[in-house]
């Protein structure tokens, strides 16, 4: 096991790894065992009793937090003509065609979400070998693969985030940063629950949330009481 740092030994002794805390607890202690010197983002990890085997099982979304998320995405559109004026006036930081499927080809990676209208998605599935590993390639469950782009754009600039459960059926999100209120993270947190409950497959049996856990950036993770958790 690795060595821990003496911040995260302290951090460790200011709460109970053994008990769940409610939400509004575990946000507390969340910020209060930050252990960096920067404004660190606060971060849920749900694991689910989901078989990610199975194509209907493969939970994957979007959600727009209602507090944000704490940080400017630099969003990427791919578009043409009318489209892409209109992702220009909606705020999108870089619009185009050819010319940026290029620039990310030669290693440029300088924007933090893609989104592409359907007519686009035939060169930008090109890309897929290098955005796929990233996690950036544009998607319509996500709601990235859209002729609405002023609305996709709008709503990733307000703290729009995406989801997706891993191998091992873990769900990882961001939900503000330790400079946020409490309650703000609480919503938040409470935000991303609501959207999981609402994606559980029918197919899943047997416990869907098997445990949660709240941390920040290289914190350690406080375990969340799910019987506390309310919508």
């Amino acid at each position: 096991m690795a060595k821990r740092s003496k911040k995260y030994q302290a951090a460790l002794e200011k709460f109970d790894q053994n008990t769940s805390y409610s939400v509004e607890e575990a946000v507390k202690l969340a910020k209060e065992t930050s252990t960096v010197n920067f404004d660190a983002s606060v971060e849920v990890a749900f694991r689910l009793g989901i078989d990610t085997r199975k194509n209907d099982q493969q939970i994957r979304g979007a959600i727009v937090l209602p507090h944000g998320t704490g940080k400017s995405q630099r969003v990427l559109v791919f578009a043409k003509g009318d489209k892409a004026k209109e992702a220009e006036a909606a705020g999108a930081d870089y619009v185009g065609e050819q010319d940026y499927i290029q620039k990310i080809n030669n290693g440029w990676f300088d924007f933090d979400v893609i989104v592409a209208t359907p007519d686009m998605m035939g060169e930008v599935g090109k890309l897929g070998r290098v955005l796929g590993p990233k996690g950036l390639m544009p998607n319509p469950k996500t709601g990235t693969v859209t002729m609405d782009v002023t609305k996709a754009v709008e709503e990733i600039k307000a703290g729009k985030v995406e989801y997706r459960a891993e191998k091992s059926g873990i769900v990882h999100a961001a939900i503000g940063k330790v400079s946020f209120d409490e309650e703000k993270l609480a919503d938040n947190f409470r935000a991303v629950y609501d959207a999981l409950v609402k994606a559980k497959p029918a197919s899943s049996k047997g416990t869907y949330f098997k445990s949660v856990a709240l941390s920040s950036t290289m914190g350690p993770g406080v375990k969340v009481d799910l019987n506390e958790v309310r919508i």
